[in-house]
């Protein structure tokens, strides 16, 4: 990996070490892929980096998505963490930008900034939104628990589903006022599921439904804010 100190003649050590990072770097990249550069790519990941940090952090992420142009909080930031296989919410680990960027042939800030109309469409079409959906459960929990607070819950829902789902703004009400402290991953993929199903007035609800308890007692909330508004 290179390194920000002042040049120095390097020991045989030194230099054996680094064709060794070159190599392996360079080994992800596939032979017929001539306009992408793996060496540009390593360079790149290190501008958001310490010298002796193998992956990108909060701070260097915040740094990135100024230099793209794209709030941290956008959810074109998610279909690239979905891309780029991203275990961890705020970081990019190397191996994980290296197989990222190749796969989507980005080794610069100005090749990934032609790249963000096509992670959005991403986001547009059903099969794919779905997949970063469920991605984004295991994505933003935390890694010792199995289930997602729910706060953080609440801030992925809105990005996910706050433009996009008429109930929305409802549910938000509901999870505000109700006992719940996490979300599994079964409710998680159901809410989802509920979006697409289910009409805006909860016409074709079924109550005999295998839906989470989660979904019957927002429904009935639901009814109920109707029926005394």
């Amino acid at each position: 990996m290179p390194t920000r100190r002042r040049p120095r003649s390097p020991s045989s050590d030194d230099t054996r070490a680094k064709r060794a990072r070159v190599t392996n770097w360079s080994k992800r990249e596939p032979v017929s892929s001539s306009s992408f550069s793996s060496k540009r790519c390593e360079a790149w990941f290190h501008e958001y980096t310490s010298p002796d940090e193998d992956e990108i952090s909060p701070e260097g992420m915040e740094k990135f998505c100024e230099d793209i142009g794209v709030e941290p909080e956008n959810i074109v930031m998610l279909s690239l963490a979905w891309k780029l296989k991203a275990n961890r919410m705020g970081y990019f680990t190397a191996e994980e930008w290296a197989k990222g960027m190749k796969d989507i042939q980005c080794d610069s800030t100005e090749k990934l900034q032609q790249k963000l109309d096509y992670l959005k469409t991403l986001l547009d079409h059903p099969v794919h939104f779905k997949n970063i959906y469920r991605y984004a459960f295991d994505f933003a929990r935390e890694k010792d628990q199995r289930s997602m607070d729910i706060d953080t819950a609440k801030a992925m829902l809105s990005l996910a589903l706050g433009k996009h789902w008429s109930l929305y703004g409802s549910f938000h009400q509901f999870l505000e006022q109700s006992k719940y402290k996490v979300i599994n991953k079964d409710q998680w993929c159901n809410i989802l599921e509920f979006s697409r199903s289910v009409a805006a007035d909860l016409s074709n609800y079924d109550e005999d439904g295998a839906w989470p308890v989660l979904l019957d007692e927002f429904v009935d909330w639901f009814k109920e804010q109707k029926k005394n508004s």
